[in-house]
């Protein structure tokens, strides 16, 4: 006899619960990523935050 597997109904269940968590967060991460990769050096010496916390060398 086959043992039963929990995981296919605890995805399904939790699938349920979560998806609008993980599609707003997937939503989020590409416009960040957009944005971030749109952004120039011309940008970041313009920008004061980039300056404030620039890396001393």
């Amino acid at each position: 006899m086959r043992k039963f597997d929990p995981w296919p109904v605890f995805f399904r269940r939790e699938w349920k619960r979560n998806w609008p968590f993980i599609v707003g967060f997937a939503i989020t991460g590409t416009i960040i990523i957009v944005y971030t990769l749109s952004l120039t050096e011309e940008d970041a010496k313009k920008s004061p935050f980039v300056q404030r916390h620039k890396k001393k060398k």
